[in-house]
């Protein structure tokens, strides 16, 4: 096992621990979820908090195992720009400012995922 793998693996981990259980939770507890999407003035707040939850979630997971790597990093990097500009880009608040250029940054992971591939240790390499 080289070392390139080894870090890809450890850099597809680190960027789907966030993604896997935000998604799981917003999944178990749509109402919330769907009240938290209607305050911040979402469309169909019940069905946005669905397709959100499923793209965190399956997502994530494909990141984890290195499923469709490329389609999958992209998809999330999108998603996490959105999400900034959606709920973090809140100007005077230190913290939502915080949360904003977090989400930018992993995105930026998301896109070298994307232009790397998920490396030698996954189901992407396994299929050929």
């Amino acid at each position: 096992m080289s070392n390139n793998a080894l870090v890809t693996l450890i850099s597809r981990i680190l960027l789907s621990i966030l993604f896997i259980p935000a998604g799981f939770s917003k999944l178990t507890a749509i109402g919330g979820t769907a009240g938290y999407f209607a305050g911040l003035g979402l469309p169909v707040p019940t069905v946005t908090a669905v397709i959100v939850g499923l793209i965190e979630l399956l997502g994530g997971l494909a990141i984890l195992i290195g499923f469709q790597t490329r389609y999958a990093a992209i998809l999330l990097g999108v998603f996490t720009i959105a999400t900034a500009l959606v709920a973090h880009l809140v100007p005077f608040d230190q913290a939502n400012q915080i949360n904003f250029f977090k989400n930018l940054a992993i995105a930026g992971g998301f896109f070298v995922l994307a232009q790397h591939g998920a490396g030698a240790l996954s189901v992407d390499a396994k299929r050929g």
